[in-house]
């Protein structure tokens, strides 16, 4: 990306399960983090899901084409496939879905009227959005329920940008008269818990 994100990140590691279409964004510094991002990734995934991991397809970026990424599958019997070079459509699924996401980040920035260093919450936000709504029309179902086996809720859902308060509870005893609330801006779903993520107008933080 041309401009860094307000965490500090300059590139998108986007991951797409071939079957279900489930995909994962990991966020970078720099291009050096690939295979060490990818590893952490890859082992919680593993754990969670019960299955080991077998085949992977990449471009011959010189991220994936390494010896990191070379001892790791051959230690792990990983097949590693690479598309042609300047042949993107070999690798079809993963494009398509970097345009998606592009397309839907840059919409929701633009409709919220938020800074472009948002970029990445905007992503993170698309990618959770699209995981549980978007039907794969061969199978009918949603990638989430596609990778994890049920249909997901999607009740909990807001408006990507849009004005919300959070409750102050700080450690700072209140007056009579001080605000019970700070203004915040609804910026996606926590991966961890079932918190919202927001931008604290007051504290200028997430």
């Amino acid at each position: 990306m041309r401009i860094t994100s307000r965490g500090g990140k300059r590139y998108v590691f986007v991951i797409v399960d071939d079957y279900s279409h489930f995909t994962w964004t990991l966020f970078l510094a720099s291009k050096d983090e690939s295979f060490e991002a990818f590893v952490i990734f890859l082992k919680k995934t593993e754990k969670r899901i019960g299955h080991s991991l077998i085949s992977l397809t990449s471009d011959h970026g010189k991220e994936f084409e390494n010896s990191s990424f070379i001892d790791y599958c051959n230690e792990h019997g990983i097949d590693h496939d690479f598309s042609a070079p300047r042949t993107s459509q070999q690798n079809g699924v993963i494009e398509r879905k970097n345009r998606t996401l592009e397309d839907m980040t840059r919409t929701m920035l633009v409709v919220s009227g938020l800074p472009r260093n948002f970029w990445a919450k905007a992503l993170n936000t698309t990618c959770y959005i699209t995981n549980r709504c978007m039907i794969r029309p061969i199978r009918n179902k949603t990638p989430y329920e596609l990778f994890k086996g049920r249909k997901s809720n999607i009740m909990h859902l807001r408006v990507f940008g849009y004005k919300c308060y959070i409750h102050n509870n700080g450690k700072e005893p209140l007056g009579e008269f001080d605000p019970r609330s700070d203004e915040a801006i609804f910026l996606g779903y926590s991966s961890h818990s079932k918190a919202h993520k927001v931008f604290n107008k007051r504290s200028i933080c997430v």
